[in-house]
């Protein structure tokens, strides 16, 4: 029981942190409208701000938490970000302007970046033998998260655009109230180490580039793929309402299906498709499956159809794993870590980088600026990215086989 309910609360913890972008998102384009006294165009516009804003400060102060719970406690860090995360939801709940929104956005970047911690505090209390089993309920945490936050979000928007910042708070200090009763302190003296700012900066991996010469191509295609798929997350709320009519509870409910589908994807057949198609004809087809994909969303009139074709968008995701395996294999062993941590940067990068993209992309082909009206524009550029990534992969390929046959 000591053991079990800290273990619970890690992965409360780490749930609503992965909700944190899902849980809003149904009722961002109502809020922002309502705010801003605006149209659709412009409210994406300043979704993608928010979004961008939120990813920024995850990828800047994830290193930096994790470094503080080194010094200062697993417990006291993440008792500390639950209890600002839980302030910061009820500011936003009850915002009055568009800045005050951006703020809270802000603050909740900052305090939602506790998975290293998290992660830390998994390790600390786990045997040789348990973690990876307990580092599994980590990962299966941020995969409920991300499959609650929008379905949560969608039932609740029919409370009104600021319902699911008021449910978003009492979770938080719900969790904050039974984190401060069973957590313990894992960092004892004789493994607390002084904080470092060296050791919290987030673009340390990116200074060793040089050492994986080989994986550059290979890291290229993973940032423009990891820009291209979050298209889903960055404009699906407002490309929907805009192409479909869909309200903040279709929203919720589609997003929850993709994610489901998405668990089901990685969780339970990659394996068995790795297994009989190979890593490099996995990738291709997964790629495949995304280019069609995004350009059937973008055309395809009918919600209907496009909701009844989630499974079928949802297999692309088989190109995530298939890369990492390819780039893992291609690593030397002593550079796997490296690698690894090089990976959640680059990846890191392409959540920041898409929302902006994305949603100016949505905004400019709805307005009466662009040349043509077309609400499917985003899923066209990413599309595009994606042909990019096979024309990468393909040239990377060519060059690395005639390496190999020169004498």
């Amino acid at each position: 029981m000591k053991t079990r309910l800290p273990i619970l609360f890690i992965m409360i913890t780490l749930v609503i942190d992965s909700m944190g972008i899902g849980l809003i998102m149904p009722v961002m384009p109502d809020l922002i409208r309502q705010l801003r006294h605006t149209d659709l165009a412009s409210a994406a516009m300043w979704g993608g701000v928010l979004a961008t804003s939120f990813a920024v400060m995850q990828f800047l102060f994830s290193p930096t938490i994790g470094n503080l719970s080194d010094r200062f406690g697993r417990r006291r860090v993440l008792l500390v970000s639950l209890f600002f995360m839980s302030l910061d939801y009820l500011v936003m709940a009850v915002a009055g302007s568009i800045w005050i929104l951006l703020a809270g956005r802000i603050v909740a970047g900052i305090t939602a970046a506790t998975q290293s911690t998290a992660t830390a505090f998994m390790a600390d209390i786990s045997t040789p033998k348990d973690k990876a089993k307990n580092f599994g309920l980590v990962s299966a945490a941020f995969g409920i998260g991300f499959v609650l936050g929008p379905l949560i979000g969608g039932v609740l928007s029919t409370f009104g655009p600021r319902a699911p910042f008021y449910a978003a708070a009492a979770l938080a200090a719900a969790n904050f109230a039974f984190g401060y009763f069973i957590l313990p302190e894992t960092v004892t003296d004789a493994i607390r180490r002084p904080f470092e700012w060296r050791r919290a900066n987030p673009l340390g991996a990116f200074k060793h580039i040089a050492r994986l010469p080989g994986l550059k191509p290979l890291l290229t295609v993973h940032l423009l793929y990891s820009i291209a798929f979050f298209v889903y997350p960055a404009v699906w709320a407002y490309f929907t309402r805009e192409r479909f009519g869909w309200d903040g509870l279709m929203v919720g409910y589609s997003l929850a299906a993709f994610g489901i589908s998405i668990a089901i994807v990685q969780g339970l057949l990659i394996r068995h498709i790795i297994a009989r198609l190979g890593e490099e004809r996995t990738l291709f087809l997964g790629l495949a499956i995304n280019l069609l994909s995004f350009l059937g969303i973008a055309l395809i009139p009918y919600g209907w159809v496009v909701l009844a074709l989630t499974p079928v968008t949802a297999l692309g995701a088989i190109s995530g794993p298939a890369l990492l395996a390819i780039m893992s294999r291609s690593a030397a062993d002593n550079q796997q870590g490296e690698l690894q941590g090089l990976l959640g940067s680059v990846g890191s990068i392409g959540t920041i980088l898409s929302p902006i993209l994305m949603t100016q992309t949505f905004s400019y082909f709805i307005s009466t600026r662009a040349p043509f009206y077309l609400p499917g524009a985003p899923f066209i550029l990413s599309m595009g990215l994606i042909a990019v990534c096979i024309g990468i992969y393909l040239s990377s390929s060519h060059m690395k086989t005639a390496e190999q046959t020169l004498p």
